[in-house]
């Protein structure tokens, strides 16, 4: 009942706040008339309605890798608190895990496919060097909606939940699908102790609508974000097939483009992600206004558990208020967040009203930090 009052509250309020159009648009022939009236011209506060997630079913834990490389898994759970994690099976795509996770979120929120303005992939694997996000749309069913991918590394589901936010305060959209996934099996050499123990697979979608009411507040209560180019040489995975194809002789013209193994320097990186973390969301909370006190939940990036603690530490938050499933899943970048998340709400552990302090951080360098209120 809440839902469909959410969503004719919503219909009526986009009919009625809509503005006549200034002038007369042209028309493209190869649109459909559902995708030719996306402009709404309604300027509101979001809200999170819906989350769900998918992760391979085949799983290696720390004593399969230890057929592979030299470790244990004493030695792996006290560094990182990593038990297991999931990695794509033959054949298996992650677009078809964001399409299970969007129709988890999708069915949570109590909206159609069809009512989507937007899908947002936020992830630096997708399956084509397209991007992911027009393979979700189409096989949700998201004939209305426009797709593109975003690219910000471990940072980019709260990067995509921001603009997920702007595209909902301007008025442009009412109902954004953003998913957070990555495949980074693939790109990691499982012969590397100090990578392949980190790294798994997953997906995770979150449904982000115009509160129907105009005077409501946002869901996004704060967020700050960052970028140092200069650090990429702590961690990237370059481009490793010809430079010059067309200028090039003999059979390099028609090789297959290719990618590198992941490359990370994992004492640079934890160093910046503590120093970071804490300072990322320290700024989101100045600017929502708000204490450490009143943050319930800490859901962030899921890169190591001695990480967590510290932030956990930082906002004086209790361990049974931090989100962790690091030990389950490993690390699936931009999936972390989306992923923990869906846990966590679908277990009555996140409840409607609840605020969040969310931090994402890793490749580019990059970083994000959201205080957001769920439901």
């Amino acid at each position: 009942m809440l839902q469909a009052s959410h969503r004719q509250a919503a219909g009526s309020c986009f009919t009625a706040r809509s503005m006549p159009p200034a002038r007369r648009l042209m028309v493209q022939p190869w649109r459909s008339s559902a995708q030719q009236h996306r402009v709404v011209q309604c300027n509101a506060a979001e809200m999170l309605i819906g989350v769900g997630s998918s992760v391979p079913e085949t799983f290696l834990t720390n004593h399969d890798l230890e057929k592979l490389v030299d470790t244990n898994d004493e030695w792996i759970v006290t560094r990182t608190g990593i038990r297991k994690r999931h990695v794509l099976g033959k054949g298996e795509t992650l677009s078809q895990h964001g399409i299970t996770s969007a129709k988890r979120a999708l069915e949570m929120a109590g909206i159609s496919a069809q009512e989507l303005d937007l899908v947002l992939f936020c992830t630096s694997s997708p399956d084509d060097l397209f991007g992911c996000a027009c393979q979700v749309q189409a096989g949700i069913g998201a004939s209305r909606a426009v797709a593109f991918d975003l690219t910000a590394a471990c940072s980019g589901f709260v990067v995509g939940l921001v603009t997920a936010a702007q595209y909902i305060r301007a008025g442009t959209y009412r109902n954004v699908l953003v998913l957070g996934g990555d495949a980074l099996s693939r790109f990691i050499d499982w012969r590397d102790r100090g990578t392949c123990i980190l790294f798994g697979d997953g997906c995770g979608a979150v449904v982000v609508s115009a509160n129907p009411d105009p005077a409501a507040p946002g869901a996004l209560l704060g967020h700050d974000m960052g970028s140092d180019g200069a650090g990429r040489k702590h961690l990237y995975c370059d481009f490793t097939g010809a430079d010059l194809k067309p200028l090039s002789e003999g059979a390099a013209p028609s090789s297959h483009a290719s990618y590198g193994n992941l490359h990370m320097a994992g004492q640079e990186v934890f160093k910046f992600a503590v120093r970071t973390v804490p300072t990322v969301i320290d700024n989101a909370l100045a600017r929502a206004n708000m204490q450490k006190e009143e943050v319930d939940w800490l859901v962030m990036h899921q890169a190591n558990q001695r990480i967590l603690d510290a932030a956990a530490q930082r906002l004086g938050l209790p361990s049974e208020r931090v989100v962790s499933n690091l030990a389950q899943y490993g690390n699936t970048s931009a999936a972390s967040i989306p992923l923990a998340l869906d846990e966590a709400v679908r277990e009555g552990r996140i409840r409607a009203g609840d605020k969040l302090a969310m931090a994402g951080f890793g490749a580019g360098l990059t970083w994000a930090g959201a205080i957001v209120r769920w439901g």
